[in-house]
């Protein structure tokens, strides 16, 4: 009899101490995002703590051009990805056919002209070359710098996210666009004085040490439709932890650290 209850005691404090463990060990949810290293995957390693508080284990995944994190969110390798803009979003979609869903828009890097000799935009010269992307989904975004600063004109009626080289109508100083080089190259470019002036993807830019509001010529202005977004499969746009990780991003404590962090050439938005 004393055996038995012995036994019945030592279960018993198993049991309880079981159920104290079981209590006390919060469930953690693992979420992998692929991001831009700068500063895109930076803003996301800062809302780690705040996360965790909320359950989520997230797990920066960094890709250094604009093609992989598609195909790596498309293939289930990452749960969401942030880097792209709207335009490029759209185009990744109707080129490859990608079931994604925008679910938040963060911030608006503003794309620079960046040129080592020159140092007014009265001072560009007739046939100066512009170096480009080759993204079509660029090209309105560097064209309406170059409108909003009476260089060019384009077709009354295009929207600047769809415009390109050909549409432009006025092009008084003989402005020569050179479209054919990678993004990620830009910046190389630029140090390699190839054209007279190049236009800059600010994430490549920083990378660099570029500070788009010091550095460059002429910068895109804050209403552009080019702002960077979070996006997820459309069967996964529900999940409950992604928008989450959305809501902390748009936590006014979070956006006042971006703006500070970068000196005003990141610019949160809340949408």
């Amino acid at each position: 009899m004393k055996k038995f209850s012995l036994t019945l005691l030592i279960l018993g404090c198993i049991t309880f101490l079981a159920a104290c463990g079981s209590g006390s060990t919060e469930k953690v949810d693992k979420i992998k995002i692929g991001a831009s290293p700068t500063p895109h995957a930076e803003i996301l390693e800062h809302i780690k703590p705040e996360l965790k508080k909320k359950g989520i284990d997230l797990e920066v995944v960094k890709f250094d051009d604009y093609v992989l994190p598609n195909k790596a969110l498309d293939d289930g390798e990452i749960d969401a990805n942030y880097f792209s803009t709207v335009p490029y979003f759209n185009l990744q979609k109707k080129e490859n056919g990608y079931k994604f869903s925008n679910v938040g828009a963060i911030h608006l890097e503003p794309m620079g002209i960046y040129s080592h000799k020159i140092k007014k935009v009265s001072d560009i010269s007739d046939g100066a070359k512009l170096i480009v992307s080759n993204v079509p989904s660029e090209w309105g975004r560097v064209l309406n710098i170059f409108v909003k600063n009476n260089l060019i004109k384009i077709k009354s009626g295009v929207a600047i996210d769809k415009a390109t080289f050909e549409d432009i109508t006025e092009n008084p100083k003989n402005l020569v666009f050179e479209h054919s080089v990678d993004p990620t190259l830009l910046t190389s470019a630029y140090e390699n004085n190839e054209g007279d002036l190049v236009a800059i993807n600010s994430n490549f830019a920083y990378e660099k040490g570029l500070n788009p509001v010091k550095d460059s010529l002429m910068i895109e202005q804050n209403d552009s439709p080019y702002v960077n977004i979070v996006a997820t499969k459309t069967s996964n746009k529900s999940n409950k932890d992604i928008k989450k990780i959305v809501e902390v991003l748009h936590e006014k404590k979070v956006q006042d650290w971006i703006e500070q962090e970068w000196g005003g050439s990141v610019v949160p938005v809340n949408e």
